[in-house]
């Protein structure tokens, strides 16, 4: 292994340790975080499976989001879409061809589709960022990491495409059977040597940042929108009184105490 091979996989190692337990701790806040009160936003359901129905619009519609301003959803939906299959084809880079997730992962519209979705991520995200400029409202509350943080993806997305189109743009190509080793072995500590393509190297430095910077980030929406009390909870307040964990337990006192 070159040194830069090794540099590159003590980066990743510590780039997931800090991306699994930033999240992790994060979510952990999110849970002990008390929700004294209903505050469901409403209309919202009055049943469980209603709730389930409302994560679901939410998370594959955007539901919410649609009906508060259109042409952010339009950019929003495309980019999010385009990041999924760029996501399920980066797969077959860990996902080894004897694994019976293979045929799902090879599948041509994956394949086909994720190697153009990079274009629909850079017109989500160039909608995105216009909007934080000329939005007024937007452009309030937006600090600079929230331009930064588009960029970083801009930039990712930008030269994931430069490598899955090299050739017709007069580039030398990645060797992506190198890459797949070089990755497989971080899962497998059977390390490899890393390509050391300019382009390539960019990529992963900037995915590896990333990474690092998910927990600390407004990204942290992702995980944290399954742990909002506006969404989860049920409007019920007339037919069930609510009463946190923390308010129980004082209650319950009162009571041995009384």
């Amino acid at each position: 292994m070159t040194a830069l091979s090794i540099i590159y996989v003590i980066l990743f190692y510590l780039a997931m340790i800090t991306l699994v337990v930033g999240v992790a701790n994060k979510i952990v806040q999110y849970v002990r975080v008390p929700a004294p009160l209903k505050i469901a936003v409403t209309p919202a359901p009055i049943t469980r499976g209603g709730v389930v129905y409302r994560f679901f619009t939410e998370v594959v519609f955007f539901n919410s989001l649609f009906r508060a301003t259109k042409w952010t959803w339009i950019f929003g939906w495309i980019f999010h879409l385009s990041l999924l299959l760029a996501f399920f084809r980066h797969l077959r880079y860990v996902i080894s061809p004897n694994s019976f997730l293979w045929p799902l992962v090879n599948l041509e519209v994956v394949q086909s589709f994720g190697k153009y979705a990079g274009f629909a991520m850079l017109f989500g995200l160039t909608g995105l960022f216009v909007r934080r400029i000329f939005v007024d409202r937007v452009r309030y509350i937006s600090s600079p990491s929230d331009y930064l943080m588009l960029l970083l993806i801009f930039a990712i997305a930008g030269t994931g495409l430069l490598m899955s189109f090299s050739k017709e743009v007069g580039i030398s190509g990645v060797d992506i059977i190198q890459l797949k080793a070089f990755v497989m072995g971080l899962f497998l500590l059977d390390w490899q040597s890393l390509p050391g393509d300019i382009i390539l190297l960019v990529h992963l430095t900037m995915v590896l940042f990333l990474m690092m910077i998910f927990p600390v980030s407004k990204l942290l929406h992702a995980p944290g929108l399954f742990f909002a009390p506006t969404r989860y909870q049920v409007d019920n307040p007339r037919e069930k009184r609510h009463l946190s964990d923390w308010g129980a337990a004082i209650e319950a006192k009162d009571g041995r105490n009384a």
